[in-house]
């Protein structure tokens, strides 16, 4: 048992620590931007229309979000000291920040809104330690349900794209044909194109259905390129130094928290798809760097970041589970921070032709949220606990509007489907799985789905430090104890697992 689960791990993480050729990781990283650019860009250009910002301080707001999602990317995949879940993720500025810091801009100047995402950004880098310690409540039921609801809710996203994929508002039928061509491009480039080209089937139908758009007038527009100059420097504090204010710093930690549940989720499910499941530990290192690149934020005056869940569909898509491919991202990024006018022909991808792709991204996000259920005993409570969570994370993405008489630290919360419904998984889990007593399993564990999956390897083999749920005894066909130790490789008394007959 103890051989053939080692030599799986290290098969397994030599594919997340591989770096491939050149010729492959530029394009491979180029997909993971185009994937996640129109997500990237929207919250500026929100929050900063909201504030009254037009021409080269809008443009500054996209150039400094670019530039610190890539270094928090870079921070994130290559990771240095405690900093960074060292995984394929890729950062972007989370959009549970949107209607705070709309709200702050109500009543404050936006250095408050700066300030606040610094001391967010601190905030989260401090309780890291202690928030990691929340992995034991996700196990497969709950982080199959949080995937599920991740990719269900984005499909909002795709289906946003598509609805103003015409720039003359007239033509629906026409985004709904490039959407749909694109999809099928990619259907039929991952069905017959070999296998080098098929990696990369979503950047070869954004590329294939932007060159078809650029024909069809109105679908694609390039006009921001010519008045983009061809260098930009993002300096800190462009606006001014950041002010430190009571209400919104407060405001700003409750999306802090909104923040890290929705990052842990997107961690674990990254984890699951490349079968490198994720530890305490590795969870706290990536909820640091994921505060480090807020406090970077707010420093060069932009907003709070995360991962961001459409990149994790497409690791799953493609089956490239390289970190590096995402640093590759990450530098792409930064040269576009640096270069607005490279940053204004990519903006010029039709976003029907996005919301084409954004289906199949989105949709293999839920996909990989059933493929993790599929490991759990889906009795009737734990089949009550996807039902009502899914159900309750869909509230705010089919009705907008359905929360907003409700006081604002709950919209903060529940106006984001995933955090709601991450929220309620976990509730539901702890309420309806205590049936693990009666069922056989360790009470220690907080369902009986908690020994499944990828985590169950993590947990007993030699060479990984584990999930830290459970410590672990592992025994050798005749019986001896081959070791007993935590997360920390701490000697500790342990329940014990015993091979079958076989020895598997």
């Amino acid at each position: 048992m103890t051989t053939s689960i080692r030599t799986q791990t290290r098969r397994d993480g030599n594919a997340v620590d591989s770096i491939p050729p050149l010729a492959r990781l530029f394009p491979l990283g180029l997909q993971h931007v185009l994937a996640m650019y129109a997500g990237a860009v929207a919250v500026p250009l929100i929050v900063g229309g909201a504030f009254g910002f037009e021409g080269a301080d809008l443009a500054y707001l996209i150039s400094a979000d670019l530039l610190i999602a890539g270094i928090a990317t870079i921070l994130q995949s290559v990771g240095f000291w405690r900093f960074g879940v060292r995984l394929p993720i890729m950062q972007g500025v989370t959009f549970a920040a949107v209607g705070p810091m709309i709200a702050i801009g109500q009543s404050y100047p936006i250095t408050a809104v700066f300030g606040a995402t610094i001391a967010c950004g601190l905030f989260m880098i401090l309780i890291a330690p202690f928030f990691s310690q929340l992995l034991r409540f996700f196990p497969p039921i709950v982080t199959g349900t949080v995937i599920l609801i991740i990719g269900l809710s984005l499909m909002g996203v795709a289906a946003g794209w598509i609805v103003t994929g015409s720039e003359d508002g007239s033509g629906s039928g026409l985004s709904l044909a490039f959407a749909a061509g694109t999809l099928a491009l990619i259907v039929i480039i991952e069905r017959f194109a070999p296998r080098g080209l098929a990696r990369v089937s979503v950047l070869l139908g954004l590329v294939i259905g932007t060159a078809v758009a650029a024909f069809v007038p109105g679908m694609a527009d390039w006009s921001g390129v010519s008045d983009a100059a061809w260098f930009g420097v993002v300096t800190p504090f462009h606006f001014g130094l950041p002010t430190f204010e009571i209400v919104p710093i407060l405001s700003m930690l409750i999306v802090g928290i909104v923040i890290m549940t929705e990052t842990t989720g997107d961690m674990i499910a990254v984890g699951e798809i490349v079968d490198k499941p994720v530890t305490r530990r590795q969870l706290a290192d990536g909820l640091r760097a994921d505060g480090l690149g807020t406090m970077l934020g707010g420093i060069f005056n932009t907003f709070p970041y995360t991962a961001f869940a459409q990149n994790v569909g497409l690791v799953s898509l493609t089956g490239v589970r390289s970190r590096f491919v995402a640093t590759a991202a990450g530098a792409i990024l930064v040269i576009l921070g640096l270069l607005p006018k490279v940053s204004a022909l990519v903006e010029g991808v039709p976003r029907a032709v996005l919301g084409g792709a954004g289906i199949a991204l989105f949709g293999m996000v839920a996909a990989s949220g059933i493929r993790t259920l599929a490991k759990a005993k889906l009795d009737n409570r734990n089949v009550l606990t996807i039902a009502l969570s899914v159900g309750i994370a869909l509230l705010p993405t089919v009705s907008p509007n359905i929360y907003h008489q409700m006081p604002t630290w709950f919209q903060l919360i529940f106006d984001s489907g995933i955090s709601a419904g991450a929220i309620a998984a976990i509730l539901l889990n702890l309420l309806l799985g205590g049936s693990s007593r009666r069922y056989g399993k360790d009470p220690a564990l907080p369902t009986y789905d908690g020994m499944r999956g990828p985590a169950a390897a993590a947990l007993v083999h030699p060479d990984a430090t584990g999930t830290g749920l459970i410590p672990v005894t592992v025994l050798g066909r005749d019986g001896a104890v081959l070791e007993t130790v935590d997360a920390d490789g701490q000697p500790i008394d342990a329940h014990v697992i015993v091979p079958d007959d076989e020895g598997k």
